[in-house]
């Protein structure tokens, strides 16, 4: 045999088995683990490594062993490598995309109904506040003949949570929610007044919401949404506060950044039963909720404004890693409405303590 051929003849069967490959492009990891030779091998890896990944719900990928464009080509029979591929949020979308995850808009964060889920956050913090409101305390301490004082120190709690009732409603893709919130300070280390809890506030409502799922600008318009809310502090007489009201809502995002606002209209109550006809003029007709989520932390803020009256308030928030789900959260206030026993009084007040992103 001729030199010159030699490199030729021995080059035929790496020809061949190229050509092969060219024509059964590589699917699942296994296709590539079998070839034999190291370069074909790495090539093979290097290109199932660029295939795009599936964007549908489950994609399944077939190998057989027999050719499908000639079934009877092989004498053995058919063999099958099935893998399933199923869209899953990672932590890095979770991250970016809460309210798809906060409010399940989409398919792959659907966990049915009647399912408890965290609605507003769940917190427990110390707080210090500037000057307490001992006004509408004033009466009965005046009636039990006493003279002692709010403390400036509290532990303030929140726990909130929602459950979806519902899904596609009406034969529309409305999801149909319950909520609830309460919120407490407990005036823990005062003693001479038998450590009460000064303040508590409940909350529930009900919610449809209404996936999106549009772009403006590169902001994703996550979601809008109907609720009606009753809040009120389980007094009567004197300390009691209460107001329902009707809202629209809706979200938007983008890296990181999330966006929540709020519209509402309180309804109107009998004159003689309204404990608090002007509570509108300090809680104003909406609110905007933000938050920012980078590594771990969470940088919150609410807002609520009055044009008419100039009368709003202002709560941020900060939390950050400790262990697990558990988070340390800081948190300010500044404003009118902390809770409804305070909603005509100016409180400026600072916490530090936990929160549970669960």
């Amino acid at each position: 045999m001729p030199y010159s051929t030699r490199p030729l003849l021995l080059s035929l069967p790496l020809l061949f088995s190229f050509n092969a490959a060219a024509q059964d492009a590589p699917k699942v990891l296994a296709d590539c683990a079998n070839i034999g030779d190291n370069t074909l091998r790495l090539a093979c890896f290097d290109k199932l490594a660029a295939t795009p990944a599936p964007r549908t719900e489950a994609a399944v990928v077939v190998n057989p062993a027999v050719d499908p464009a000639n079934p009877a080509a092989g004498a053995a029979p058919a063999t099958a490598t099935v893998a399933v591929v199923t869209a899953q949020p990672s932590a890095e979308s979770s991250a970016k995309f809460s309210q798809f995850d906060h409010w399940e808009l989409d398919q792959p964060y659907r966990r049915g109904v009647f399912k408890f889920r965290p609605h507003h956050a769940n917190y427990l913090i110390a707080t210090r506040t500037y000057r307490p409101n001992d006004k509408p305390y004033e009466v009965f301490r005046e009636l039990a003949g006493e003279d002692i004082n709010l403390s400036k120190g509290e532990l303030a709690y929140q726990l909130s949570f929602k459950l979806k009732m519902m899904e596609g409603a009406f034969g529309k893709p409305v999801d149909l929610w319950f909520g609830y919130t309460q919120n407490s300070f407990w005036q823990a280390a005062n003693s001479k007044a038998s450590s009460p809890f000064r303040e508590t506030n409940y909350q529930p409502e009900v919610m449809a919401i209404v996936p999106l799922k549009l772009e403006l600008g590169g902001v994703k318009i996550t979601h809008a949404g109907l609720g009606l809310n009753h809040q009120s502090n389980g007094q009567s007489g004197m300390l009691s506060r209460s107001w329902n009201r009707i809202y629209a809502q809706f979200g938007i995002e983008k890296d990181g950044f999330s966006a929540t606002g709020r519209v509402w209209k309180r309804l109107n109550e009998n004159a003689n039963e309204d404990d608090n006809p002007d509570l509108v003029d300090y809680m104003g007709r909406g609110d905007l909720a933000l938050a920012y989520r980078r590594d771990g932390h969470i940088y919150s803020s609410t807002l609520r404004y009055n044009l008419h009256t100039n009368r709003g308030a202002i709560q941020a928030g900060w939390a950050f890693p400790l262990a697990g789900n558990l988070k340390g959260y800081a948190q300010a206030f500044a404003g009118y409405g902390q809770s409804l026993i305070d909603y005509n009084y100016f409180q400026r007040s600072i916490g530090l303590g936990m929160l549970g992103t669960f």
